[in-house]
């Protein structure tokens, strides 16, 4: 096999204790422990994501990608905005903290149900509400946070169904998808 070059050394220029990979203090950082204590680890996977426009009129009677397209960060390069559906593609076997807040517009009380879920290789994680309401809602929110068990390629992602009604239930710009690395 490659042998491959670590280096455990001190920044003295930042007061830094840093681990990584490379014959060379700076060559890539794989964690830092600054004087106060406080570890980071630039490549740990890590993202948050949302809609890059209102995502409108979700079709009823079947299951619908929701997609975030728009990437706020993407440690380690781990979410795919650009699909559909997008998804976090686990780098490695681990636990993962996964989340969603859904800022709902447009939420019909003619459906029967209307449920999102956050969807691994493993399993499903999901969100219901049957909207008995006296009118429609403007405005209503969803959210899941969950640790999942992902196996390294396994995938995470949002869908939606609605079952009956319209399909006018849209989904804000301000929608969050995220996830990291636990342990």
């Amino acid at each position: 096999g490659n042998a491959q070059d670590y280096h455990i050394g001190l920044d003295d220029s930042a007061d830094t204790l840093v681990i990584g990979k490379g014959s060379a203090l700076g060559t890539t950082t794989h964690m830092a422990i600054n004087a106060d204590g406080i570890i980071t680890k630039p490549l740990q996977p890590a993202f948050l994501a949302r809609p890059s426009a209102t995502l409108a009129n979700f079709a009823t009677g079947q299951t619908n990608n929701v997609n975030f397209a728009t990437e706020i960060f993407d440690r380690n390069t781990d979410y795919n905005a650009g699909g559909s559906p997008s998804a976090f593609t686990a780098p490695v076997t681990g636990v993962y903290q996964l989340n969603y807040h859904l800022y709902i517009l447009a939420l019909d009380t003619a459906a029967t149900y209307v449920e999102f879920a956050l969807v691994t290789s493993n399993r499903s994680y999901n969100t219901i509400i049957d909207p008995n309401f006296a009118s429609d809602l403007g405005y209503y929110h969803m959210t899941m946070s969950v640790l999942a068990d992902m196996d390294a390629s396994d995938t995470a992602n949002l869908t939606m169904y609605q079952q009956g009604g319209t399909a006018q239930v849209d989904l804000a710009t301000n929608c969050t998808f995220s996830g990291y690395l636990v342990a």
